[in-house]
């Protein structure tokens, strides 16, 4: 079949297949996180000189590739639905090489080609209730240097840098950088990184503490059940005395409270209060509060939820979640689409209203499941006055993938956009403590090292600081609005010179 191929197109196969690997690397479990700095430059030339329509179609290609290594995991639950969603998620690596085919060729594209990528992925993370997953900044959750800079610009200040690099490499390989005229528009990424470097180090640097803070005590919980036995009749007590156990393990530790995963109750809280009401005996007992999963019911409705018992066992707190999983907590327009109900045959799961803050005795935050993902909801809670996050959550049904460390780059990045540190608490893993510089610490494993599929808990103690909002608690997604403006500045121009 390739004799039959021209060498052209057997070239743009290989560079489209060469960016989609180095693409991939960062998202697999051991995250390296070198190679999406070069990731782009294949891609790049396989554009090169392409007409609008090839340039879709070629990007487009890398991005089914792509996003078929990155999220494979999800078979796991459903392959057509797997199929469905890596073919729309390549649609936004298609519009942006039609975006490459118009910006490549302005003097500006430094600027725009980046900002065009930070846009698409900022649509992606909204369009049909959003999909904010793997982000392109989330790709250096192990570069702590360069993830600071997330304070000001949120992950979509990393996306951007990285993209402008691979433009600049791209730039230096293909162009004749001695020109004038290139040398000053190459200053551009190499100041940017000179930047991201700088305040990096500075904000990694030990300083004196001048703010008022508190230290608490946290154990974060990991039972390890398998998904095949979370809501198996008969598996209740298993479940429920296996979160006992490595309770009354993680209490000699003397922590200020004790944190389970989602969904840690083995029943519907209010459809059999047996275990809840042992549950807060246990907790009285102990005099630790207790943090912890459960699916409650309220006036017909189901609900993802988040209970805090305090030190006498007494119910202080409940968030309901509320940013949901569509198709796996609920079903988007069943009204309108019927047929819906017997493709994923699944039972709605009734949304939150308000995020709530815990006290315990400091402020924080809980974050269920995938809302981690969300940057607006942990700036919310910031706003709220929360000085931890907490993010509970099960990736069970993902087996032994790269699903798990793929979630765990969300949640360093929602630590630092906010400068909090974070908590978490995953019935498979990944568990531990996030600093507010990104820094992963304290992670449940077991004697061998492994840190998914395993059961255990670990201790931590926990600053909460008072300090001023950072900017981008501040002031939230501003810089994809900015991208947007650069992204279609050079046509602008074009426009403007037409006149």
């Amino acid at each position: 079949m390739l004799r039959s191929l021209r060498p052209q197109a057997i070239r743009n196969i290989f560079l489209i297949l060469l960016s989609a690997v180095l693409l991939v690397i960062p998202y697999c479990r051991q995250g390296f996180w070198v190679t999406a700095w070069f990731a782009f430059v294949p891609l790049f030339f396989a554009l090169q000189y392409k007409r609008p329509k090839q340039s879709f179609l070629i990007a487009y290609l890398a991005g089914i590739i792509s996003w078929a290594g990155t999220i494979y995991w999800l078979v796991h639950i459903t392959l057509p639905g797997t199929i469905v969603l890596i073919l729309y998620l390549a649609l936004y690596f298609g519009f942006f090489g039609l975006a490459v085919s118009y910006l490549s060729s302005s003097k500006f594209c430094l600027l725009s080609i980046p900002s065009a990528w930070v846009f698409l992925e900022y649509a992606r993370s909204h369009v049909m209730t959003g999909f904010p997953w793997a982000l392109l900044g989330y790709s250096q959750y192990k570069n702590l240097p360069v993830i600071q800079i997330a304070d000001i610009f949120g992950v979509w200040g990393v996306s951007f840098l990285v993209v402008a690099v691979n433009v600049f490499l791209f730039r230096i390989i293909s162009s004749r950088p001695w020109v004038p005229g290139n040398k000053i528009r190459l200053i551009f990424p190499v100041l940017l990184i000179i930047l991201t470097l700088g305040y990096g180090y500075y904000r990694l640097s030990p300083v004196p503490n001048t703010q008022h803070q508190t230290t608490i005590k946290i154990s974060v919980v990991q039972g390890n059940i398998p998904q095949s036995l979370k809501w198996k009749i008969g598996s209740e007590d298993f479940i429920f005395n296996r979160y006992l156990e490595l309770t009354s393990e993680a209490i000699k530790d003397k922590p200020d409270l004790i944190i389970w995963p989602e969904a840690a109750l083995p029943v519907v809280l209010e459809e059999d209060l047996s275990y809840y009401d042992y549950l807060t005996q246990r907790v009285k007992e102990s005099g630790v509060p207790l943090l912890f999963g459960a699916v409650t019911q309220r006036e017909g409705f189901y609900y993802n939820s988040a209970l805090l018992l305090d030190k006498e066992g007494k119910l202080s707190g409940r968030y309901d979640k509320v940013h949901l999983v569509p198709f796996g907590e609920y079903i988007p327009l069943r009204k309108v689409f019927p047929f819906l109900q017997t493709v994923v045959p699944i039972g709605d799961v009734e949304a939150g209203k308000e995020y709530t803050i815990f006290q315990v005795p400091n402020k924080l935050g809980v974050l269920i499941c995938f809302e981690d993902l969300f940057p607006e909801i942990s700036r919310a809670y910031t706003l709220k006055g929360a000085g931890l996050l907490v993010n509970i959550t099960n990736d069970a049904w993902y087996k032994y993938t790269s699903a798990s460390f793929q979630h765990l780059q969300a949640s360093v990045f929602r630590a630092v956009e906010n400068r909090l540190p974070l908590a978490r608490a995953a019935n498979t893993g990944v568990s531990c403590f996030i600093l507010p510089d990104g820094k992963v610490v304290s992670m449940v494993k077991d004697a061998k090292g492994e840190d998914i599929f395993i059961k255990g808990f670990v201790t931590e103690d926990i600053s909460f600081k008072t300090a001023n909002p950072s900017l981008f608690t501040r002031y939230g997604d501003y810089f994809p609005v900015f991208c947007l403006i650069f992204a279609f500045l050079p046509l602008i121009i074009r426009k403007i010179k037409h006149v």
